[in-house]
């Protein structure tokens, strides 16, 4: 079994919790910078409820081994789950279309706030916004 495996998540396992959803891809500048903003919620938040799902979506075949995926986690420091969405099927469900992708949803499973685009001291815009909203979704029971 791969390092940093772990039992496949489902949001029907994640109902109750506060999930936001990351497509991102590890060569992608703006995904890469968004981490440093995602990290402090999931520090922040993670005890209320808050759990954060990556989805690695590559956009070029050298961003698809496992190895290299592997390698930029540990390099960066992530520790929340990521799935490998080579064949892009999660990208292709969820209808995105721009990296990096945020996605809220409720404890009951329902997508309640979609961002696209770079959440980070570069582009900080919408972190209020994200924050705000976090806490309100934290906030429900």
């Amino acid at each position: 079994q791969p390092a940093y495996a772990s039992a496949p998540l489902t949001l029907a396992g994640l109902k109750g919790k506060v999930v936001l959803v990351n497509f991102w891809v590890y060569s992608c500048i703006n995904c890469h910078n968004s981490l440093p903003t995602l990290k402090g919620w999931y520090g922040q938040y993670r005890t209320q409820g808050l759990e954060i799902i990556g989805v690695h979506t590559p956009e070029f075949e050298s961003d698809k081994p496992t190895a290299s995926v592997q390698a930029a986690l540990k390099e960066d420091g992530v520790t929340w789950p990521v799935v490998q969405d080579n064949a892009r099927t999660n990208w292709r469900a969820w209808g995105i279309r721009a990296w990096p992708t945020f996605l809220l949803i409720d404890r009951h499973g329902r997508v309640r706030y979609t961002h696209r685009g770079e959440i980070s001291s570069r582009f900080p815009q919408a972190i209020p916004l994200l924050d705000a909203r976090l806490r309100a979704l934290l906030a429900e029971k």
